[in-house]
């Protein structure tokens, strides 16, 4: 085998043994306040503070998830998490349905303007969600909603956090769909829910669990929303609980919101190592279709 191979392939190896330490060091960047996070939620009150560095605790303890979990003022966390899953769940559901049914209409339905509403659509991506809070409060007051979940809810389902970008992810797959299919299934007697139903949502499965994963995300930790609806502790989110177990004026359990925080977390990285490969599938996919 001659030098200049050998050369090569040396270069070769020290250029991925380059490449693997460097993800690997920026993996631990972006890991490490999760991992203290983690850690801390297992440390005694008295060694959070004082052993900042460690990420390991000295001595292990699950006082901290007990005492936690029992929430505040009579309400469990164990509520708190079902709120959150009522509210991302729905929420999502609500997103995903009719991101898919807009979407659907704008690749599929010709009708006048349709390329002006759609870069209308698309401009509502740049419209940040906090200059709606005002005028939808004033409504959902006069509708007598405050203090329910119809305000978290509806509003996904009208066009709110993000659906702009999931109405044109799967406007990309349906676009990558053949018309002739369209055309086929119209011969043998379906309309346009029809094959909307039956011929296009198989195909861009990929799109809406893309869709509903981002969606499930931003909802899950969401604050802002409810806490500016929900007014009785037994609605409260999980993002909203943890905010109320801070005392300002008292002491603050920072082992209980440690442990509550990371517990927050779970559902979370599940979802993403379920489903990562279809997030990457979808995501890298969209892009491809015009």
């Amino acid at each position: 085998m001659s030098s200049s191979v050998l050369s090569m392939r040396t270069r070769r190896r020290f250029r991925e043994v380059v490449f693997h330490v460097l993800v690997f060091s920026f993996g631990v960047v972006m890991l490490y306040p999760l991992l203290w996070l983690a850690g801390s939620s297992f440390k005694p009150s008295t060694e959070i503070w004082t052993t900042v560095s460690n990420i390991v605790p000295r001595t292990f303890t699950v006082a901290h998830y007990i005492n936690g979990w029992r929430g505040f003022g009579g309400v469990s966390f164990a509520t708190f998490y079902r709120n959150s899953f009522l509210y991302a769940g729905l929420g999502t559901l609500a997103s995903v349905a009719t991101s898919a049914f807009v979407a659907f209409g704008f690749a599929r339905v010709r009708f006048p303007g349709r390329n002006i509403w759609f870069g209308c659509m698309l401009a509502t991506l740049m419209l940040p969600v906090q200059i709606q809070i005002i005028p939808q409060y004033i409504l959902f007051t006069q509708l007598r909603w405050v203090n329910t979940f119809w305000p978290l809810i509806l509003p996904r389902a009208l066009g709110q956090a993000g659906q702009a970008f999931f109405i044109f992810m799967i406007v990309q797959f349906i676009r990558g769909i053949p018309i002739e299919l369209d055309e086929a299934a119209s011969i043998d007697g379906l309309g346009r829910f029809g094959i909307f139903n039956r011929i296009v949502m198989p195909l861009v499965k990929p799109a809406l669990v893309t869709s509903g994963i981002f969606s499930f995300y931003w909802t899950w930790a969401d604050f802002l929303t409810p806490l500016i609806y929900l007014n009785d502790p037994r609605l409260y989110t999980v993002s909203v609980a943890l905010r109320a177990f801070a005392d300002p004026s008292g002491q603050t359990d920072w082992g209980a919101i440690f442990a509550m925080s990371f517990l927050s977390l779970v559902p979370v990285l599940i979802v993403f190592v379920i489903f990562q490969k279809q997030i990457v599938e979808g995501i890298s996919t969209s892009g491809l279709k015009g």
